[in-house]
């Protein structure tokens, strides 16, 4: 793969405000590593998934408590991912990004993008200090958690798997049911 140039933070901020991905119609663009990526168009699985994550967020949690995004992008060093599900520290963010300080959880779905999410992205919220960060692996029925980072990598990795209950650490009351996640009886 050949990448044209290099883009900073800043740079895709300032492109940002600027309008220059508004060609691109509906599709997303996330900034990792310096490069530019188009994001996969979600299908009916992934979207689902996505709205079971949101309703489940938004009723575990208070407006208090918690501010709760789906596919919004976030300040994470020098990149700009658009991850799916995000808790974040209750605020407004109209005027600013979000901070990886900001982020309470981080939530990728992961029909088609498995090895991406648990590698590089996982390597990448871990040197940002995301605290929790979980991967819902859709085919396989079940949930990467990983939590502990030493700056590069995470330290504790579980995987959890139907019929356990998991909840975030920010919030231990918030019970996801996995056998609902998943769909099984």
């Amino acid at each position: 793969m050949s990448v044209l140039a290099k883009v900073t933070g800043s740079e895709f901020d300032s492109m940002v405000l600027r309008g220059a991905f508004d060609g691109f119609g509906p599709r997303k663009i996330e900034l990792i590593r310096g490069e530019l990526r188009f994001m996969n168009p979600a299908g009916p699985i992934h979207d689902d998934y996505i709205d079971f994550l949101n309703r489940w967020s938004t009723e575990q949690t208070a407006a208090s408590e918690v501010t709760v995004r789906v596919q919004c992008g976030f300040v994470c060093d020098d990149n700009r991912p658009e991850p799916d599900v995000l808790w974040l520290k209750p605020r407004r963010y109209g005027r600013t990004r979000p901070t990886a300080e900001d982020v309470l959880l981080l939530i990728e779905v992961s029909d088609s993008s498995l090895a991406a999410d648990l590698q590089e992205k996982a390597d990448l919220y871990a040197e940002s200090g995301i605290v929790e960060y979980w991967v819902i692996d859709v085919p396989a029925s079940r949930i990467h958690v990983m939590t502990g980072s030493d700056g590069k990598h995470y330290r504790n990795i579980e995987i959890v798997v139907p019929p356990q209950q998991l909840a975030p650490k920010c919030r231990p009351i918030a019970k996801l049911i996995t056998t609902e996640l998943f769909e099984i009886d």
